[in-house]
C-alpha cells in the first residue's frame, strides 16, 4: 500500500449536518463497510451497558459522581476498575475502533475515530458542518419536534461533542488542521459532499 493511499474514512460532524448520511453513502459508493450504530452495539456487548445508555453518555466528558456508577453492569464486582463511566466506555471504544480498522477498508462515523486512528497512514479524516438553518430544518424533519427549540438542541449536542473531544484528544473539535477535508453540506449539498470524498479517496489510491 502506498503511504498516501486512504482506505479508512472517518466522518466527524456537527449535529444535523448530514454527516451520518454522507458517511453511509460514501461507504456504498466505495463498496466498503459502514460503522456507526455497530460501534455502539459492540461497546454495549463488551461493557455490559445498554446501547441507548452508551449512545447518550458516550459523548459526555468524564466526571466522578454517583451517577457515573449508577448504571454499571450488575453482578461483576469492580468491573470498571475505579474508572468513571465515561473513561470506562472510552477505553472500550478505542479498542473497538482499532479492531474495526484492522479488518480492512471502512467508513467510521463519530466516536472520535479521527484521533483514535491518528497513528495510521491510511486514514482520511473528514469534518462535515452546515449553516444553523439547514441543521435546524433537518433535525426537525428527521427526528421531530421536542420541548426544546431546534437551535437549543443543536447547541447542546455539539457542546457535548466538543467537550468530550477536547478532554480525550487535547484537540479542538472541528478545527480544520485536524482533518484532511472540511465540507459545508448546506452549501455543497449532501450528494456533492459524497462525490468529493469518494473522488479524493480514489485519487489517493491512484484510481
Amino acid at each position: 500500500m502506498e503511504k498516501n493511499e486512504k482506505r479508512i474514512i472517518t466522518i466527524s460532524r456537527e449535529f444535523g449536518s448530514g454527516g451520518r448520511t454522507i458517511g453511509r453513502r460514501v461507504a456504498e459508493e466505495l463498496g466498503i463497510p459502514f460503522y456507526d450504530k455497530e460501534i455502539v452495539d459492540q461497546i454495549a456487548l463488551e461493557s455490559g451497558f445498554a446501547p441507548r445508555f452508551i449512545e447518550e453518555n458516550g459523548e459526555h466528558a468524564p466526571g466522578l459522581s454517583r451517577l457515573s456508577y449508577a448504571f454499571a453492569p450488575q453482578g461483576v464486582p469492580g468491573v470498571m476498575n475505579g474508572l468513571s463511566t465515561a473513561d470506562f466506555l472510552w477505553n472500550i471504544q478505542c479498542g473497538v475502533i482499532l479492531q474495526l480498522a484492522e479488518k480492512g477498508p471502512c467508513v467510521i462515523v463519530g466516536r472520535n475515530a479521527d484521533y483514535i486512528l491518528k497513528d495510521r497512514d491510511d486514514v482520511m479524516d473528514v469534518f462535515i458542518h452546515a449553516d444553523p438553518e439547514f441543521k435546524a430544518e433537518r433535525i426537525v424533519r428527521l427526528y421531530g419536534e421536542s420541548e426544546k427549540s431546534p437551535n437549543q438542541r443543536l447547541t447542546e449536542k455539539d457542546k457535548r461533542r466538543r467537550v468530550n473531544y477536547q478532554h480525550y484528544t487535547g484537540r479542538t473539535w472541528g478545527a480544520a488542521q485536524n482533518y484532511e477535508m472540511c465540507l459545508c453540506s448546506s452549501t455543497l449539498g449532501v450528494e456533492q459532499c459524497v462525490k468529493i470524498i469518494v473522488e479524493a479517496v480514489k485519487i489517493s489510491q491512484g484510481k
